[in-house]
């Protein structure tokens, strides 16, 4: 009878450890995040001003999404950011589309608001001038729908600066 617990708890410890290793490697094996994959041929970057091309334009936007994700590429990779000739990639990023939708509606009102922001890329080898990379990414912002628009996009800017940035540098260089 002993035997047979001693047996039992081994048998529970060896699964918990088996876990308890799944864990630390694969992240429970439900989300898997790639690593940052930048080739060790590309040092310095050159981050374009992105551009505004949407039907509607929010003036700070644009300047503040590049100064923000010039900051993420310097801060998380071990690339130089440059604004000369001597760039291995360049990145250009348009804002392609800024718009509105209600997301959410209750009791016969608009409950919740969306804002929808998207963005193309385009990375460039400068040394082929061949686009090895092209991108879309869109993120949405939900906002009550009591709120104005100028409202929104004041409660929604510093999340935007965030949330923005970090999909546009997991696309080009997380892959995903």
């Amino acid at each position: 009878m002993i035997l047979k617990n001693y047996k039992r708890l081994l048998v529970v410890a060896l699964i918990f450890a088996t876990f308890c290793i799944g864990f630390t490697q694969s992240g429970c094996g439900i989300y898997r995040f790639k690593d940052v994959s930048i080739p060790d041929s590309v040092r310095l970057v050159k981050i374009n001003q992105i551009q505004n091309k949407a039907s509607y334009v929010n003036p700070r936007l644009a300047p503040a999404l590049t100064d923000k994700l010039r900051q993420k590429i310097v801060s998380q990779t071990r690339i130089g950011q440059t604004n000369g000739d001597n760039a291995d990639w360049i990145i250009d990023c348009t804002i392609t589309s800024y718009s509105f939708s209600t997301s959410g509606i209750s009791n016969q009102q608009v409950n919740t608001n969306r804002l929808n922001v998207g963005v193309h890329i385009e990375v460039k080898d400068n040394h082929t001038q061949k686009i090895i990379g092209k991108y879309d990414v869109s993120t949405p912002f939900d906002y009550s729908g009591s709120m104005s628009l100028q409202q929104a996009e004041q409660a929604l800017e510093s999340q935007m600066l965030r949330d923005i940035p970090d999909a546009i540098f997991n696309r080009i260089f997380s892959n995903w």
